[in-house]
């Protein structure tokens, strides 16, 4: 029987609940597919950093990179801990250590739901930079506390890194409708962002197949709201593609359906899935979060796994769900309710 090692982080808040949720989910299809899947569960959180003031342990990167795939909940609980010190402390250190650049975020309707555009018919895949970029972590604070304080952000794009993400979008658009938008503000920032236009075009000679548009971050987060159904790829920034997949998931009905995956496209390391949405630490363990975007993210860890079949099945299941009104709406279902209705569908398919 095919067997998969999976790492399970749930982290903070709703983290736990939204991982158990998808869980079961991921077992039922692996035992319809017959294959296993082999969970092993880290308690790496804000709560583990308060007992020994790290968000992991020193070789937690070691761990990890025996498994097949990672699968994580939520990080934060800013009330004790800082979100720089968990955000730095657990989710980019893994990202850049297995160099998951690619960050996939799907933002589509599911059946039954509604969104707040008039447009329905998008499908809008967008790929995020997720290594480098504006949140590369390089800069500091002088002065601190006083009225000559100075603080600096340095944004670090490499040609490596603008190419090889550029040139994921390209292939992923080849796959779809063969066209690709690409995300810069080159008007105003002249260096970073005018050299990823110039990167954008040397390999649109590459891909002459694929039709190349380029957009200010601005006009896109417009034309997202105005004519989501004109675009199918869209490729940019760590932080033009964080902002912009959050605007994606409130037009496709919120961020309890927004998925992610952070992938590793040469497979030396494990990739990373999880849901967009945060650890909302006020509704944890009320069993009122939306396991949607977990099982959407898990969903994608099963077609990264090479289980498409299984992929599929969950993907089908989910959409039957909501067809039938069950979780399209904040509040309206328990996450045990909706986690049911999935497995249900799975049993029934």
């Amino acid at each position: 029987m095919r067997s998969h090692r999976i790492a399970l982080i749930p982290g903070d808040g709703i983290g736990p609940d939204v991982i158990e949720a998808a869980w079961k989910v991921g077992e039922a299809v692996a035992a319809k597919e017959s294959f296993a899947l082999e969970p092993t569960r880290f308690p790496w959180s804000c709560e583990f950093y308060a007992e020994t003031g790290a968000m992991m342990p020193e070789d937690g990167i070691e761990m990890l990179r025996r498994f097949d795939a990672i699968l994580l909940g939520a990080v934060g609980w800013p009330a004790s801990v800082p979100d720089s010190v968990s955000l730095h402390g657990l989710l980019l250190p893994i990202r850049k250590a297995f160099v998951q650049y690619a960050n996939i975020r799907p933002h589509r309707l599911l059946p039954g739901v509604e969104g707040p555009l008039k447009a329905e018919g998008f499908d809008i895949l967008c790929i995020r930079e997720n290594t480098e970029g504006e949140y590369s972590g390089a800069g500091g604070r002088i002065h601190q506390g006083t009225v000559n304080e100075v603080a600096v952000e340095t944004a670090i794009f490499t040609r490596a890194g603008v190419e090889r993400i550029l040139r994921y979008g390209f292939e992923q658009a080849r796959l779809r409708s063969g066209r690709l938008a690409s995300v810069t503000k080159s008007n105003a920032q002249k260096h970073s962002m005018v050299f990823w236009d110039e990167v954008t075009r040397e390999l649109a000679k590459e891909y002459s197949d694929v039709e190349v548009t380029s957009y200010h971050i601005d006009a896109m987060a417009a034309r997202m709201v105005m004519a989501p159904q004109s675009l199918d790829v869209v490729v940019a920034s760590n932080l033009f593609g964080d902002i912009l997949t959050d605007l994606g998931a409130a037009i496709q009905g919120g961020l309890g359906f927004a998925a992610s995956a952070n992938i590793d496209p040469t497979r030396s390391g494990p990739s990373m899935f999880e849901p967009v949405h945060g650890s909302a630490p006020d509704i944890a363990g009320k069993d009122i979060a939306n396991p949607l975007a977990t099982i959407w993210s898990l969903a994608m860890m099963l077609d990264h796994l090479g289980e498409s079949a299984a992929s599929e099945r969950v993907m089908g299941a989910m959409e039957a769900a909501t067809a039938r009104g069950i979780g399209v709406r904040p509040g309206s279902h328990t996450t045990g309710a909706i986690t049911d209705a999935v497995l249900n569908a799975i049993e029934k398919d």
